[in-house]
């Protein structure tokens, strides 16, 4: 199965808190 996404795909990231956690956010955002 495969899963298609681009620019416009909407992405819930869970279970990632603190100062840690949205620098990775952050990071996979810009990616």
């Amino acid at each position: 199965m495969s899963i298609f996404i681009n620019k416009d795909t909407k992405v819930i990231t869970q279970g990632i808190t603190g100062k840690t956690g949205q620098f990775h956010t952050e990071k996979c955002q810009e990616y």
